[in-house]
């Protein structure tokens, strides 16, 4: 009896703990879900840290005529446009991950396959808006 339990504690696969530094991390093939997930979080520190850029901006475009011209020739500049830019992939992105989370947590699409897809989905989504809405910050259409 002891041998049997033995044989069966010994077939069971142990954990594996993988101790991923930098150069680990680059060979590391990451699933799209954990993808989105990383970057779900650098969006939303983006869109936490920017905040009160974003806020001087609205005060700007509120305040007066005179701010108005203000906020006018920041927005111009084409290193503010690309903060913009990078704040409105934030916000596209964070949306849409976190409309896939509220999603997941009401257990629709948890699955691996639906899940890899729902992910997929969330890159497309927002890079495509990103790119529709940077194609007007620039002028382009």
């Amino acid at each position: 009896m002891a041998d049997t339990q033995q044989d069966l504690h010994h077939s069971r696969p142990k954990p594996v703990y993988r101790n991923i530094g930098l150069a680990q991390l680059i060979h590391y093939r990451l699933p799209w879900a954990g993808k989105v997930s990383i970057l779900h979080r650098i969006s939303g520190a983006a869109l936490f840290l920017c905040l009160p850029f974003l806020l001087y901006l609205l005060d700007q475009s509120l305040a007066s005529e005179l701010s108005y011209k203000k906020f006018q020739a920041i927005v111009a500049n084409p290193l503010a446009k690309l903060v913009l830019l990078g704040l409105i992939w934030s916000f596209l992105h964070h949306f849409f991950a976190g409309i896939r989370y509220l999603l997941l947590d009401r257990e629709i699409g948890i699955d691996k396959v639906p899940a890899n897809r729902s992910a997929i989905w969330v890159l497309i989504i927002s890079l495509s808006l990103t790119l529709i809405l940077g194609a007007k910050l620039f002028g382009l259409i």
